[in-house]
């Protein structure tokens, strides 16, 4: 089923557009660092049209849409749709918690923890002064609000919501020596004295429903940069039959059938039922999207060797940026947190934890 996404094809124009008007990036889809920024402003000027996966709305496949352009800007690039997810889990996640105030420019999610972060808040406002240091703050050099994770002093998770443009922000670039993702301009962040509000309460940022949906986002990001790379591959079948090539794209075209019908279910569930998680299939989207995304890269440059990571600068970035992005997932850990999910399900459908456990997989 072929879903209608007129804001979809709003958005491809003008980022079309865009990059034909550059003579380089029309020749070789090599964006640079302007010509990037100036796509990134293309999309925040769509965002607030975007609409939250948590949204009790009436208009068909929302969540799906959603993910459509999320996939398509991945496909152009993955540091725009790194920073482009974020800026919309952003925007959501505000939503969610029920931010009402106005806010306008890029806006990021840094939600890294390890590093030492304080806040002491006002005692009549949800204002006050934040003080260490946050990582991986991917955009620090162009974000103009920053909305961060933090644990207060019992353990419980915090949002704070920080203007960028002050004084007391210092970024450091120096540990960011990434090949793949390289244009992220990530960096760890010092805070000195510097105003912030605090957004939710305690443990809402991780305890809500969108967490989990937002998480989905991501994954519809590696979706959109595989799928842009097994484009290569079903152009050069066409211009130049052969049987191996055939079977490369007879591999990856089953599992990026799967994975795409994995998405439109998924969309649907979360339209259907918006108030809750489904942690359980999302890891599973996510788990599965990954070993699809590594399929496709190697299925992809055994088909056609060399060549296109050598000679060709768009097929050359997704390849090296999709190893890294895809990274976000957990590995070992998302795998034993699918595991726990599941039995936990099956006893809660079979009320037995130990007959009837193939229950949750029946047709």
């Amino acid at each position: 089923m072929i879903v209608k996404n007129p804001l979809l094809q709003t958005i491809k124009a003008a980022v079309e557009r865009k990059i034909a008007a550059d003579y380089q990036a029309r020749s070789t889809r090599n964006l640079t660092d302007k010509l990037r920024c100036d796509i990134l402003y293309i999309l925040v000027t769509h965002s607030e049209n975007v609409l939250h996966p948590t949204s009790e709305n009436e208009l068909l496949a929302h969540t799906l849409k959603r993910w459509q352009i999320l996939a398509y800007v991945a496909g152009v690039d993955l540091t725009l749709a790194k920073w482009f997810e974020s800026h919309l889990d952003a925007l959501s996640i505000l939503q969610e918690l029920g931010y009402d105030k106005p806010i306008k420019g890029l806006l990021a999610v840094w939600a890294a923890e390890g590093h030492p972060l304080s806040f002491e808040q006002d005692k009549f406002s949800q204002h006050g002064i934040v003080n260490g240091t946050k990582a991986w703050c991917s955009g620090a050099a162009i974000v103009d609000y920053g909305l961060m994770s933090y644990r207060d002093k019992n353990g419980h998770a915090q949002l704070l919501l920080v203007d960028m443009q002050q004084e007391g922000i210092e970024s450091d670039y120096r540990g960011w020596q990434a090949v793949g993702m390289q244009a992220t301009d990530t960096a760890i962040v010092q805070f000195n004295k510097v105003t912030a509000e605090q957004v939710g309460t305690a443990n809402a940022y991780l305890n809500r429903a969108g967490f989990w949906h937002g998480a989905a986002g991501v994954a519809a990001c590696w979706y959109g940069a595989a799928i842009s790379l097994a484009d290569y591959l079903v152009l050069a079948y066409q211009q130049k039959p052969c049987n191996y090539k055939a079977m490369y794209l007879g591999q990856i075209s089953i599992a990026l059938a799967a994975t795409q019908q994995s998405f439109h279910h998924m969309a649907r569930v979360i339209d259907a039922q918006p108030q809750h998680s489904h942690e359980l299939t999302i890891r599973q989207l996510r788990a599965s999207t990954e070993q699809v995304a590594r399929q496709v890269l190697e299925s992809v440059g055994q088909a056609l060797g060399a060549a296109p990571f050598c000679n060709n600068a768009h097929f050359a970035r997704l390849a090296a940026d999709l190893p890294v992005f895809i990274r976000q997932s957990h590995g070992a850990f998302d795998l034993q947190k699918i595991g726990e999910l599941t039995s936990e399900s099956a006893n809660r459908l079979s009320g037995d934890a130990t007959n009837g456990q193939g229950y949750i997989w029946q047709l």
